[in-house]
Formats: structure tokens, C-alpha cells, sequence
């Protein structure tokens, strides 16, 4: 009778373990396209066998755990090129608005308003009496004048835009942080009883990801099972069950935004931001702070030096009424913001009879000045004098396709090393439909077999106890 009794107990149990199994086949089809997730299995073990006479029965076998299949370094090694990516992506973006300020396929750039200015010149040089030559010079400089005006703007808005970006990402970044230390609660609590905290792990895992893609961390488990996640140095975003925010804040001298982070309610917030070396903000401030200053600082260049050169050549010039020249483009003393700055002469809007073009007061024919500002196009006065201003200024435009060229590029090559860990993860830890239906299969059969094993004990019983009825 005993031994009846224990046929009906393995396959009780035999059966709840293959419901058991179906169940984990069941949830890991249903999580096929869940981002991050690790297909999970059944461990079973044989059941503790009992001792009769000099013979030990097996009892079957019992459910261990649910595991995951899962390769830590894997994971690790997607984090760290996810936050690779995140940088290129950045920069490739950013870069990609930049290129576009100085793109002179699709729109009349610097380079055309300039060529326009100087053939302005030259056709006052043919007519030096004409008025309408003058207004068509009056015209072009302030259409070029206009044009640096763009291109500062432009640039300007685009780090403003980048300020909002970096925002956003910030905010992205406080509510993954607090979100895994909620896990990280839920999966010390769990594992304390000695059940792995599977689709815990799974979750924490893809926000440590994102996280990384948003700004370069270092992370690391205690042997609770919790993650310290760490980043621009010293700044402890997770520790245990507590996260901490970063904040953003206008920075009044530079006006842009800065990223703070704030250890505690009573310590005070410190900038990080230029310890800030990848991830999305990483590539988004890297553009924001060294290409696009460096950008304006050069148009800034270009500005100042064409408004030196030809109010040099035009203060020595005399106008339609013989009045000795004045400066033709406005400019402030200094250098930076030269190109926001840089206007015609109100003298010169005001009346385009100011525009010199003779070296001689009250000589209505001379061409003289008119034709060394024309020739101020080819006159290498860039580069330590090796340049001109349109070879200094079609230089830039070249870098700036060179490095949105190489963004891209990185980008590029960063997406194909991505998509060959992911598929490597899929082969390890993805879900496969056909494999499963196969396990479903197979634990279905192993269901029914435990069934017809208890089938069998009953009859078996029913039939010692019709003997004893005999």
C-alpha cells in the first residue's frame, strides 16, 4: 500500500511540475518581444529517495528554481557599447543641425553673398558715377550682413535646442533611477527568500542600459543583489533603495544649461557637466560647447576681418560728392559676436551716394577704390595671410561635412557592433517560438503520462482493496 500511495505522490508531483513548466513556456512566448527579457526554464531535481530494506526507492523528481538563461558579461558588455552608441547618436544628431547652417546646395550661403558683394564693387568700378550701382552695393552688404546674422542665429538656436535636449534627457534619467531602486527593493526582498528575482533582473537590466545610453555610469552589485550606479565621478545616482536626481540649471554667464546633482536634501547641488564624458548628453554637450563655439568663433573670424578690410580700403576712398569715405560696415570692438554684430553704416542705408569709389575728392570717373575692394575677394589676408576669405570660409564648410561625415560614420559602425551583441544575446537568452512549442510539446506528453501514472496507482488500489472485500 505504501508503495501505491508513493506512485500517487510522484506523479502528483511529476504533474505539478509539468504545470509548472507549461507556465514558464507559457510566460516566455508571451515575452518574446519584451525588450531585455531572458528566456527562462525549469530546473528540476530528483526528489529525496526513501530507504526500504536494503533498497532506496526514487520518489521522482521536484522543481528546483526558475532560472533565467542569462550571460552577465554579455549584458555588460551591451551596456557599455549601448553607451557608445548613445554618444555617436548624439553627436550625429547635432551635427547633422549644424550641417545644415552651412549648407550651400540648398541654400544661398556665405560664400554666394560675399562673391555678390564684391561683384557689387566691381560694377560700380564700371560705372563709379552710377547711383544704381551704389544701391546694388548698398543691397548686397546688407544682404551679406544679414546673411552672418543667420548663420550666428542658427548656430545659437542650436545650442538652445541642445539645452532643451539635455533637459530632457536629465528627466529620462531621474525617473530610470528611482525606478531601479524600487527594483532594486523588490529584488533584495525576493532573493531573500531564496527565489530568483528572474523578471526583476531582466527590467533592471534594460534601465541600466538606457541609462547608460543617456550618460556614461559605472555600476556595480552588492552581494544583496543591489546596484550602486555612479556617474561623473563622485555622483551616486543609485545606492541601495535610495536614488538621487540631477537637476539643470541656466548658467547666467554662458546662458546655457548645466547639470547639477544634488546628493541630499540639505547638501547642496554641484555642476557635473564637464565631467560628463558619454552617452547622449556626453555627444549633445561635446557639440554644444567646443564644434559650435569653435564654428562661431571662425564666422566670427571671417566677419571681423572683412569689415577690417574693406573699411580699410573704403576710409580711403571719396564718395559720389567728393566727401573723404567712411567706414562701410559697423562692427564692435571686439572680435567675439562679430558676425551678430556686423552691420552696413547707417550713413551708407541712408544715403548710397556715401559709397567711395575714387581715390581723388570730386572726381566723379574715378574707380579707383571700387576696384581694390572688389579685389579684396582674392587677397590672402586669412590664415596668417595664406588664405582668402573665401578659400578661409569654403575651409569650414568642408570640416563641418568632414566631421558630421565621421559622426555618421561612427554611428554607423557603433549600429552594426549593437546588432551583433543583440544577436548574440538572442542566441543566448532570446525566445524562440519553435523551441518552446517543442518544450510545450513535450511537457503536455509529460503531463499526461504522470496522469495515467496515478490512474494507474488508483486501480491498483481499488484493486488490493476488492481482494480484501473477497
Amino acid at each position: 500500500m505504501a508503495k501505491i500511495g508513493s506512485m500517487m505522490d510522484i506523479g502528483k508531483r511529476s504533474m505539478m511540475n509539468s504545470q509548472t513548466a507549461l507556465q514558464t513556456v507559457s510566460h516566455n512566448i508571451a515575452n518574446r518581444t519584451t525588450e531585455g527579457y531572458s528566456r527562462q526554464r525549469v530546473d528540476t531535481v530528483t526528489a529525496v529517495p526513501i530507504t526500504e530494506g536494503n533498497l532506496q526507492l526514487g520518489m521522482g523528481n521536484r522543481a528546483a528554481s526558475v532560472s533565467r538563461t542569462n550571460n552577465p558579461y554579455l549584458e555588460k558588455q551591451l551596456q557599455k557599447e549601448t553607451g557608445q552608441m548613445g554618444m555617436f547618436e548624439g553627436r550625429s544628431d547635432a551635427m547633422g543641425r549644424v550641417e545644415q547652417v552651412f549648407n550651400e546646395q540648398i541654400n544661398k550661403g556665405l560664400n554666394q553673398y560675399m562673391t555678390d558683394f564684391f561683384n557689387g564693387f566691381r560694377e560700380l568700378s564700371n560705372n563709379p558715377e552710377s547711383v544704381t550701382s551704389r544701391t546694388m552695393v548698398k543691397e548686397a552688404g546688407e544682404a551679406l550682413a544679414k546673411d552672418f546674422h543667420r548663420v550666428d542665429h542658427q548656430l545659437t538656436e542650436i545650442q538652445k535646442d541642445l539645452d532643451e535636449r539635455v533637459k530632457n534627457e536629465v528627466q529620462e534619467i531621474n525617473k530610470m533611477t528611482k525606478e531601479v531602486g524600487t527594483l532594486n527593493q523588490q529584488i533584495a526582498q525576493t532573493e531573500l527568500q531564496g527565489i530568483p528575482a528572474n523578471d526583476q533582473r531582466d527590467r533592471r537590466d534594460v534601465l541600466l542600459k538606457h541609462i547608460n545610453e543617456k550618460i556614461d555610469i559605472n555600476y556595480a552589485e552588492g552581494s544583496n543583489g543591489m546596484v550602486t550606479i555612479q556617474t561623473a565621478g563622485n555622483a551616486i545616482l543609485v545606492s541601495g533603495l535610495d536614488s538621487y536626481e540631477m537637476q539643470t540649471h541656466e548658467n547666467p554667464t554662458t546662458q546655457h544649461v548645466e547639470v547639477y546633482f544634488k546628493p541630499g536634501d540639505h547638501t547642496p547641488a554641484f555642476a557635473i557637466t564637464d565631467r560628463i564624458r558619454g552617452g547622449t548628453i556626453g555627444g549633445l554637450l561635446d557639440v554644444r560647447d567646443k564644434v559650435v563655439p569653435d564654428f562661431k568663433d571662425k564666422m566670427d573670424h571671417v566677419a571681423t576681418t572683412l569689415a577690417r578690410e574693406v573699411n580699410s580700403a573704403h576710409l580711403q576712398g571719396f564718395d559720389r560728392r567728393g566727401r573723404q569715405g567712411l567706414t562701410f560696415f559697423e562692427l564692435g570692438p571686439q572680435t567675439e559676436g562679430a558676425s551678430r554684430e556686423i552691420k552696413v553704416n547707417d550713413a551708407i542705408v541712408n544715403d548710397v551716394n556715401r559709397i567711395a569709389a575714387a581715390s581723388k575728392p570730386n572726381a566723379v570717373g574715378d574707380n579707383t577704390v571700387a576696384n581694390v575692394v572688389s579685389q579684396l575677394q582674392y587677397k590672402e589676408v586669412m590664415d596668417g595671410n595664406s588664405s582668402t576669405m573665401d578659400d578661409y570660409y569654403n575651409s569650414q564648410v568642408g570640416r563641418v561635412g568632414v566631421i558630421a561625415q565621421r559622426a555618421d560614420k561612427a554611428k554607423e559602425a557603433q549600429g552594426n557592433i549593437l546588432k551583433q551583441l543583440d544577436t548574440l544575446r538572442e542566441s543566448v537568452s532570446g525566445v524562440s517560438l519553435d523551441e518552446e512549442t517543442t518544450k510545450m510539446i513535450e511537457w503536455q506528453k509529460s503531463f499526461d503520462a504522470s496522469a495515467r501514472v496515478i490512474r494507474t496507482a488508483d486501480e491498483m488500489f481499488d484493486t488490493v482493496l476488492n481482494l480484501k472485500r473477497l
